[in-house]
């Protein structure tokens, strides 16, 4: 299995930490193989700032107001499309909104890296069509998912 992210920084902002956009890529690494999915993938991923997620939160959802992150699956019910360049299943888009991130790393008292990597796993599974809604019992799945996989990168809540 190989993955290709492709990182769009459009944050104009605070240094963040070396070693992000690693992170990030881990992330999504670690979020497939947890899944046990084979193949190749692309994702892309853009870092942006409140203003910007807010923007785009009005677009597609009709919300006005910022978000720590938001997802684009390209794909549903295990079908993806298929870049015909690289044969590889295109999942779709997340956005991070690195000012969120940085203030929920704060408000839960862990660093910015467990908040970024958090943030990427929990878009990468609405990527492959977990979803919170509706709360209960796939809000559950999902929850242990992304601390199953924090954990495979050493950002379990209780490591920090």
């Amino acid at each position: 299995m190989s993955v290709k992210v492709n990182i769009i920084s459009k944050y104009k902002g605070q240094k963040l930490p070396t070693g992000t956009k690693l992170l990030i890529r881990k992330a999504c690494n670690a979020t497939l193989k947890f899944e046990g999915l084979e193949g190749d993938f692309e994702v892309d991923v853009t870092l942006v700032k409140d203003e910007m997620i807010r923007e785009i939160n009005l677009e597609h959802r009709n919300i006005d107001s910022a978000t720590d992150v938001l997802s684009f699956p390209l794909g549903e019910n295990g079908e993806f499309d298929i870049n015909p360049e690289t044969q590889a299943k295109m999942l779709g888009d997340i956005v991070i909104s690195v000012d969120h991130a940085l203030a929920q790393a704060d408000l839960y008292g862990h660093s910015i890296e467990r908040e970024t990597a958090f943030l990427t796993v929990h878009s990468m599974l609405h990527l492959l069509g977990y979803d919170h809604v509706n709360g209960g019992l796939e809000q559950t799945i999902m929850r242990e998912k992304e601390e199953s996989v924090l954990e495979a990168l050493g950002l379990a809540v209780n490591k920090i």
